[in-house]
């Protein structure tokens, strides 16, 4: 029977890893769909970045009750997985808490901790899902978030919930199985899981034996299939924010990025000294009309988006009524990536599927919307930057359509021949303070 339990998480294991792997890989091949972009910058300043931002939850505690109890849930991830590890040895080589005999007094510790993690993530679980649904607090029920998105921010906190309770459930029952067989290796008393003995005390041992291995199964099993599940999920972010804060932009909020090409030719018209590259660089299209005209990291930053939506809850256009939500520029851009990205796999067009980004997934009157005041920026925990996105399809929309709004196409106008946005020489433009 023990034979057959190693061969059975065996097949198990390998499943989930294999699908781990093709998933993995065909999110590396969307972002890749993108253009390559060089680091600059001081990289001990990208990763204090990775350390503090996504790390450290540094950005989280501008609102310090939800920031506290998402701190339970990320060290909860952290530190109750190195469990896994165990029961990952137990599986492969059909032994029981292997670890115990080795560490001593101090796995009690280990396990007691586990546990005191365990509760405070089940915890922290039941008051997220109170406040996405019974206080329903705004920024969870906008409408990008109607449908799966909603559905899925509700599904990764259940699934936790029980992931929780069937630790408890198998430490339980095992302490109880201690003290009738030499099989179950002494862990000493848990604190947390001793206030569930009494529910299973009475029971027989093989009851016991047969709770104890459906809550292990059930334990290991979900960690399994949660993270095939989290790949798909906006919880990637689990993942993706750490290279995403790595690769952040340096820049102060106000900088905008210009094109190299178009940079040196002005400089060319002004007879100021220009800096031709290494080698032909043809100009392409001016700004981004699909994701194949973003960065890498933009698209990695529509992965590690996790839809907490204070981007949404501090933009002034959205504030104000307007279309524009940053939240939803990012889902849109994530979204489309996956459609291009199922469709190569499957020999489909791919990009070629008469849809684009502009337009299908996102529209001019957003995009337009937008003030440029870097507010989702700021209010982002993990650093992604949706006015990037926003920006440089404004860019194409402005330089390859000429589409944009009347007003703002004077204003270019303006600042072509007079070099400000008012149509006064500057000569004239300070004569309103003789009167």
């Amino acid at each position: 029977m023990a034979v057959l339990q190693q061969i059975v998480f065996l097949i198990v294991l390998a499943i989930a890893g294999y699908v781990i792997r093709k998933r993995v890989l065909s999110i590396r091949n969307n972002i890749q769909l993108g253009k390559k972009q060089v680091l600059t910058g001081d990289a001990s300043k990208r990763l204090q970045n990775l350390l503090l931002t996504a790390f450290g939850q540094k950005k989280m505690f501008k609102k310090i009750i939800p920031a506290t109890l998402h701190f339970f849930i990320y060290v909860g991830f952290l530190v109750i997985n190195l469990e896994v590890l165990e029961f990952i040895i137990d599986g492969l080589a059909g032994t029981h808490r292997i670890f115990a005999p080795y560490l001593g007094g101090f796995y009690n510790v280990l396990m007691n901790v586990f546990e005191f993690l365990a509760v405070a993530v089940l915890l922290a679980c039941v008051v997220f899902l109170i406040r996405r649904n019974i206080i329903k607090v705004k920024r969870f029920w906008s409408v990008e978030m109607k449908g799966w998105p909603q559905l899925d921010g509700n599904l990764i906190l259940v699934i936790e919930s029980i992931l929780m309770i069937a630790i408890l459930t198998m430490n339980a029952s095992d302490q109880i199985l201690q003290t009738r067989s030499d099989h179950y290796a002494a862990t000493g008393s848990l604190f947390f899981s001793s206030t569930l003995i009494p529910l299973f005390e009475s029971l027989n041992t093989s009851s016991l034996i047969f709770i104890e291995r459906f809550a292990w199964w059930f334990h290991i099993v979900g960690i399994l299939g949660f993270t095939v599940y989290v790949t798909y999920s906006k919880h990637l972010h689990i993942f993706m924010a750490f290279p995403n804060t790595y690769n952040a932009k340096l820049e102060v909020k106000g900088h905008i990025n210009t094109m190299p090409v178009v940079t040196n030719e002005v400089k060319s018209m002004l007879g100021l000294a220009t800096e031709p590259p290494a080698t032909p660089v043809e100009p392409g299209r001016f700004g981004a009309k699909d994701i194949n005209d973003l960065s890498r990291i933009n698209l990695m930053a529509a992965y590690a988006c996790t839809e907490c939506g204070r981007c949404t809850s501090q933009c002034p256009a959205n504030l104000t009524g307007k279309k524009l939500s940053p939240r939803k520029i990012m889902m849109d851009t994530r979204d489309r990536m996956e459609e291009v990205g199922k469709s190569i796999q499957t020999g489909g067009p791919g990009l070629n599927d008469g849809k684009t980004l502009l337009n299908d997934y996102i529209t001019k009157e957003e995009i337009n919307a937008c003030t440029s005041c870097n507010a989702c920026v700021e209010a982002c925990p993990i650093l992604i930057n949706p006015l990037e996105i926003i920006l440089e399809l404004r860019r194409y929309v402005a330089m390859e359509e000429s589409g944009s709004p009347a007003q703002w196409n004077s204003m270019f106008q303006n600042i072509e021949t007079s070099f400000a946005p008012w149509k006064f020489s500057a000569a004239d433009r300070f004569n309103w303070s003789k009167e």
